[in-house]
Protein backbone atom coordinates (compact mmCIF):
# COMPACT_ATOMS: atom_id res chain seq x y z
CA UNK A 1 0.00 0.00 0.00
CA UNK A 2 1.39 3.38 -1.01
CA UNK A 3 1.57 6.43 1.21
CA UNK A 4 -1.16 8.14 -0.82
CA UNK A 5 -3.55 5.15 -0.41
CA UNK A 6 -2.82 4.98 3.30
CA UNK A 7 -3.51 8.71 3.74
CA UNK A 8 -6.70 8.40 1.71
CA UNK A 9 -7.82 5.48 3.85
CA UNK A 10 -7.17 7.37 7.08
CA UNK A 11 -9.06 10.39 5.76
CA UNK A 12 -12.07 8.28 4.74
CA UNK A 13 -12.11 6.60 8.16
CA UNK A 14 -11.97 9.97 9.91
CA UNK A 15 -14.86 11.23 7.76
CA UNK A 16 -16.94 8.15 8.63
CA UNK A 17 -16.24 8.52 12.34
CA UNK A 18 -16.94 12.25 12.43
CA UNK A 19 -20.47 12.89 13.75
CA UNK A 20 -22.94 14.84 11.74
CA UNK A 21 -23.40 18.51 12.43
CA UNK A 22 -25.64 18.95 15.41
CA UNK A 23 -25.33 15.29 16.41
CA UNK A 24 -24.00 13.94 19.70
CA UNK A 25 -21.65 11.05 20.31
CA UNK A 26 -24.49 8.52 20.53
CA UNK A 27 -25.88 9.53 17.13
CA UNK A 28 -28.85 11.55 18.32
CA UNK A 29 -29.35 15.15 17.30
CA UNK A 30 -29.62 18.01 19.76
CA UNK A 31 -33.17 18.64 18.60
CA UNK A 32 -34.28 15.08 19.36
CA UNK A 33 -32.62 15.21 22.76
CA UNK A 34 -34.32 18.52 23.52
CA UNK A 35 -37.71 17.10 22.57
CA UNK A 36 -37.05 14.04 24.68
CA UNK A 37 -36.15 16.08 27.75
CA UNK A 38 -39.15 18.34 27.27
CA UNK A 39 -41.47 15.34 27.14
CA UNK A 40 -39.86 13.88 30.25
CA UNK A 41 -40.28 17.22 32.01
CA UNK A 42 -43.94 17.32 30.96
CA UNK A 43 -44.54 13.83 32.32
CA UNK A 44 -42.73 14.75 35.55
CA UNK A 45 -44.94 17.80 36.04
CA UNK A 46 -48.01 15.68 35.30
CA UNK A 47 -47.00 13.29 38.10
CA UNK A 48 -45.87 15.92 40.60
CA UNK A 49 -48.92 18.21 40.39
CA UNK A 50 -51.14 15.89 42.50
CA UNK A 51 -48.25 15.39 44.92
CA UNK A 52 -47.96 19.15 45.29
CA UNK A 53 -51.67 19.50 46.08
CA UNK A 54 -51.56 16.67 48.63
CA UNK A 55 -48.44 18.03 50.29
CA UNK A 56 -49.54 21.64 50.73
CA UNK A 57 -53.04 20.60 51.80
CA UNK A 58 -51.59 18.47 54.59
CA UNK A 59 -50.16 21.61 56.23
CA UNK A 60 -53.35 23.67 56.03
CA UNK A 61 -55.95 24.37 58.67
CA UNK A 62 -59.55 23.26 58.22
CA UNK A 63 -60.55 26.74 57.10
CA UNK A 64 -57.94 26.79 54.33
CA UNK A 65 -58.98 23.50 52.70
CA UNK A 66 -61.42 24.88 50.16
CA UNK A 67 -61.75 24.27 46.44
CA UNK A 68 -60.78 27.86 45.68
CA UNK A 69 -57.53 27.64 47.66
CA UNK A 70 -56.43 24.14 46.74
CA UNK A 71 -53.51 25.40 44.63
CA UNK A 72 -52.39 28.15 47.01
CA UNK A 73 -49.90 27.76 49.83
CA UNK A 74 -51.26 27.58 53.39
CA UNK A 75 -52.01 30.90 55.03
CA UNK A 76 -51.01 29.36 58.34
CA UNK A 77 -48.64 26.40 58.33
CA UNK A 78 -49.59 23.79 60.91
CA UNK A 79 -48.64 20.23 61.85
CA UNK A 80 -51.96 19.49 63.50
CA UNK A 81 -53.27 17.43 60.52
CA UNK A 82 -50.14 15.27 60.73
CA UNK A 83 -50.62 14.73 64.48
CA UNK A 84 -54.27 13.82 63.99
CA UNK A 85 -53.49 11.44 61.14
CA UNK A 86 -50.67 9.76 63.08
CA UNK A 87 -52.84 9.28 66.18
CA UNK A 88 -55.45 7.51 64.07
CA UNK A 89 -53.11 5.50 61.82
CA UNK A 90 -50.45 4.40 64.31
CA UNK A 91 -52.09 1.09 65.36
CA UNK A 92 -53.05 0.38 61.75
CA UNK A 93 -49.44 0.97 60.62
CA UNK A 94 -48.14 -1.55 63.13
CA UNK A 95 -50.65 -4.16 61.96
CA UNK A 96 -49.77 -3.48 58.31
CA UNK A 97 -46.07 -3.97 59.00
CA UNK A 98 -46.80 -7.23 60.82
CA UNK A 99 -48.81 -8.25 57.74
CA UNK A 100 -46.76 -7.05 54.76
CA UNK A 101 -43.32 -8.22 55.91
CA UNK A 102 -44.22 -11.89 56.63
CA UNK A 103 -46.49 -12.15 53.60
CA UNK A 104 -43.79 -10.80 51.27
CA UNK A 105 -41.09 -13.09 52.71
CA UNK A 106 -43.19 -16.27 52.77
CA UNK A 107 -44.59 -15.85 49.26
CA UNK A 108 -41.12 -15.02 47.92
CA UNK A 109 -39.58 -18.14 49.49
CA UNK A 110 -42.35 -20.38 48.15
CA UNK A 111 -42.10 -18.75 44.73
CA UNK A 112 -38.34 -19.21 44.73
CA UNK A 113 -38.60 -22.93 45.51
CA UNK A 114 -41.31 -23.40 42.88
CA UNK A 115 -39.34 -21.44 40.30
CA UNK A 116 -36.19 -23.50 40.87
CA UNK A 117 -38.01 -26.82 40.53
CA UNK A 118 -39.89 -25.72 37.41
CA UNK A 119 -36.81 -24.19 35.77
CA UNK A 120 -33.99 -26.60 36.61
CA UNK A 121 -35.42 -29.81 38.01
CA UNK A 122 -37.70 -30.95 35.20
CA UNK A 123 -40.33 -33.61 35.80
CA UNK A 124 -43.23 -35.01 33.72
CA UNK A 125 -46.03 -32.47 33.47
CA UNK A 126 -43.92 -29.53 34.66
CA UNK A 127 -45.32 -27.21 32.00
CA UNK A 128 -48.87 -28.14 32.94
CA UNK A 129 -48.17 -27.47 36.62
CA UNK A 130 -46.60 -24.13 35.72
CA UNK A 131 -49.63 -23.19 33.61
CA UNK A 132 -52.00 -24.00 36.49
CA UNK A 133 -49.90 -21.90 38.87
CA UNK A 134 -49.92 -18.96 36.45
CA UNK A 135 -53.67 -19.29 36.09
CA UNK A 136 -53.93 -17.92 39.62
CA UNK A 137 -52.59 -14.56 38.40
CA UNK A 138 -55.61 -14.02 36.18
CA UNK A 139 -58.30 -14.70 38.78
CA UNK A 140 -59.61 -11.31 39.97
CA UNK A 141 -59.97 -10.61 43.66
CA UNK A 142 -63.68 -9.98 43.29
CA UNK A 143 -64.31 -13.49 41.93
CA UNK A 144 -62.85 -15.29 44.96
CA UNK A 145 -63.70 -12.90 47.76
CA UNK A 146 -66.92 -14.52 48.99
CA UNK A 147 -65.69 -18.14 48.58
CA UNK A 148 -62.45 -17.20 50.33
CA UNK A 149 -64.30 -15.61 53.24
CA UNK A 150 -66.58 -18.66 53.49
CA UNK A 151 -63.56 -20.97 53.49
CA UNK A 152 -61.88 -19.07 56.31
CA UNK A 153 -65.13 -19.11 58.26
CA UNK A 154 -65.50 -22.88 57.82
CA UNK A 155 -61.89 -23.38 58.93
CA UNK A 156 -62.55 -21.16 61.96
CA UNK A 157 -59.68 -18.80 61.09
CA UNK A 158 -59.95 -15.57 63.05
CA UNK A 159 -60.53 -12.52 60.89
CA UNK A 160 -57.52 -10.24 61.10
CA UNK A 161 -53.84 -10.13 60.19
CA UNK A 162 -53.33 -13.96 60.13
CA UNK A 163 -56.17 -14.30 57.64
CA UNK A 164 -54.67 -11.64 55.39
CA UNK A 165 -51.23 -13.23 55.55
CA UNK A 166 -52.62 -16.54 54.30
CA UNK A 167 -54.66 -14.86 51.56
CA UNK A 168 -51.80 -12.69 50.27
CA UNK A 169 -49.32 -15.56 50.36
CA UNK A 170 -51.66 -17.70 48.26
CA UNK A 171 -52.32 -14.89 45.81
CA UNK A 172 -48.64 -13.94 45.66
CA UNK A 173 -47.31 -17.40 44.82
CA UNK A 174 -48.11 -17.27 41.04
CA UNK A 175 -46.30 -13.99 40.31
CA UNK A 176 -43.34 -14.95 42.52
CA UNK A 177 -43.11 -18.34 40.81
CA UNK A 178 -43.13 -16.69 37.38
CA UNK A 179 -40.39 -14.24 38.32
CA UNK A 180 -38.12 -16.86 39.89
CA UNK A 181 -38.69 -19.47 37.18
CA UNK A 182 -37.56 -17.06 34.48
CA UNK A 183 -34.76 -15.78 36.70
CA UNK A 184 -33.32 -19.24 37.31
CA UNK A 185 -33.81 -20.26 33.68
CA UNK A 186 -31.68 -17.35 32.42
CA UNK A 187 -29.21 -16.56 35.22
CA UNK A 188 -28.16 -19.89 36.73
CA UNK A 189 -25.78 -21.84 34.43
CA UNK A 190 -26.50 -25.51 33.83
CA UNK A 191 -22.92 -26.36 34.77
CA UNK A 192 -23.53 -25.32 38.37
CA UNK A 193 -26.51 -27.65 38.71
CA UNK A 194 -24.67 -30.52 37.03
CA UNK A 195 -21.63 -30.03 39.26
CA UNK A 196 -23.83 -30.17 42.35
CA UNK A 197 -25.39 -33.42 41.11
CA UNK A 198 -21.98 -34.94 40.44
CA UNK A 199 -20.91 -34.02 43.96
CA UNK A 200 -23.92 -35.85 45.35
CA UNK A 201 -26.06 -32.85 46.28
CA UNK A 202 -29.76 -33.47 46.20
CA UNK A 203 -32.57 -31.12 45.27
CA UNK A 204 -32.80 -29.45 48.69
CA UNK A 205 -29.04 -29.15 49.18
CA UNK A 206 -28.56 -27.65 45.72
CA UNK A 207 -31.27 -25.10 46.36
CA UNK A 208 -30.13 -24.10 49.85
CA UNK A 209 -26.36 -24.03 49.30
CA UNK A 210 -26.06 -22.88 45.68
CA UNK A 211 -29.26 -21.29 44.41
CA UNK A 212 -30.33 -19.15 47.36
CA UNK A 213 -27.02 -17.23 47.69
CA UNK A 214 -27.24 -16.06 44.07
CA UNK A 215 -30.94 -15.17 44.20
CA UNK A 216 -30.67 -11.75 45.84
CA UNK A 217 -31.77 -9.83 42.74
CA UNK A 218 -34.80 -12.04 42.29
CA UNK A 219 -35.78 -11.69 45.94
CA UNK A 220 -35.50 -7.92 45.72
CA UNK A 221 -38.02 -7.89 42.86
CA UNK A 222 -40.52 -10.17 44.58
CA UNK A 223 -40.15 -8.54 48.00
CA UNK A 224 -40.79 -5.06 46.62
CA UNK A 225 -43.66 -6.32 44.49
CA UNK A 226 -45.33 -8.24 47.29
CA UNK A 227 -44.73 -5.65 50.00
CA UNK A 228 -46.28 -2.94 47.85
CA UNK A 229 -49.26 -5.10 46.86
CA UNK A 230 -49.99 -6.20 50.41
CA UNK A 231 -49.49 -2.73 51.88
CA UNK A 232 -51.85 -1.05 49.38
CA UNK A 233 -54.52 -3.74 49.41
CA UNK A 234 -57.99 -2.65 50.46
CA UNK A 235 -60.40 -5.27 49.10
CA UNK A 236 -58.98 -8.24 51.04
CA UNK A 237 -58.77 -6.07 54.14
CA UNK A 238 -62.39 -5.01 53.77
CA UNK A 239 -63.71 -8.58 53.46
CA UNK A 240 -61.34 -10.51 55.71
CA UNK A 241 -60.74 -8.12 58.62
CA UNK A 242 -62.61 -5.69 60.80
CA UNK A 243 -62.06 -2.05 61.65
CA UNK A 244 -60.37 -2.86 64.96
CA UNK A 245 -57.89 -5.39 63.53
CA UNK A 246 -57.42 -4.29 59.92
CA UNK A 247 -54.42 -2.82 58.06
CA UNK A 248 -53.60 0.79 57.31
CA UNK A 249 -55.87 1.05 54.27
CA UNK A 250 -58.89 0.59 56.53
CA UNK A 251 -57.49 3.22 58.88
CA UNK A 252 -57.06 5.65 56.00
CA UNK A 253 -60.64 5.00 54.90
CA UNK A 254 -61.83 5.66 58.45
CA UNK A 255 -59.79 8.86 58.59
CA UNK A 256 -61.35 10.13 55.36
CA UNK A 257 -64.86 8.94 56.20
CA UNK A 258 -67.62 10.69 58.05
CA UNK A 259 -70.06 13.43 57.23
CA UNK A 260 -67.45 16.17 57.61
CA UNK A 261 -64.17 15.20 55.98
CA UNK A 262 -60.96 16.68 57.33
CA UNK A 263 -59.10 17.01 54.04
CA UNK A 264 -55.88 18.19 55.64
CA UNK A 265 -55.68 15.16 57.93
CA UNK A 266 -56.67 12.85 55.06
CA UNK A 267 -53.85 14.21 52.88
CA UNK A 268 -51.38 13.88 55.75
CA UNK A 269 -52.58 10.31 56.30
CA UNK A 270 -52.11 9.49 52.62
CA UNK A 271 -48.52 10.71 52.80
CA UNK A 272 -47.85 8.81 56.03
CA UNK A 273 -49.14 5.56 54.57
CA UNK A 274 -46.96 5.99 51.47
CA UNK A 275 -43.71 6.39 53.42
CA UNK A 276 -43.04 2.65 54.08
CA UNK A 277 -43.29 1.70 50.41
CA UNK A 278 -41.18 4.71 49.49
CA UNK A 279 -38.50 3.64 51.97
CA UNK A 280 -38.53 0.11 50.55
CA UNK A 281 -37.99 1.42 47.02
CA UNK A 282 -35.19 3.72 48.18
CA UNK A 283 -33.36 0.94 50.03
CA UNK A 284 -33.84 -1.82 47.44
CA UNK A 285 -34.46 0.12 44.25
CA UNK A 286 -30.86 -0.12 43.04
CA UNK A 287 -31.30 -3.90 42.64
CA UNK A 288 -34.92 -3.81 41.47
CA UNK A 289 -34.45 -2.98 37.77
CA UNK A 290 -31.47 -5.31 37.44
CA UNK A 291 -33.35 -8.21 38.96
CA UNK A 292 -36.47 -7.46 36.94
CA UNK A 293 -34.58 -7.35 33.64
CA UNK A 294 -32.52 -10.42 34.56
CA UNK A 295 -35.46 -12.77 34.50
CA UNK A 296 -38.86 -11.31 35.14
CA UNK A 297 -39.44 -10.14 31.58
CA UNK A 298 -37.95 -13.11 29.80
CA UNK A 299 -39.82 -16.35 29.46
Amino acid sequence: MTAVEAATGHTAAAIRQKPRRGATADGTTRRSRTIRYLLLLLFLLFVLIPVYVVLITSFKTSGDTTAASQWSLPKTWTLEPWRKAWDVLQPYMIRSLSLAIPAAIISSLIGSANGFVLARWRFPGANIVFAFILFGMFIPYQAVMLPLRTTFTELDVTRGVPTLIIAHCIYGIPICTLIFRNYYATIVPNEIIESARVDGAGLVQTYLRIILPISISGFVVTLIWQFTSVWNDFLFALFLTQQNNGPVTLGLAALAGGQKVDYAASMAGALITSFPTLIVYILLGRWFIGGLMAGALKG
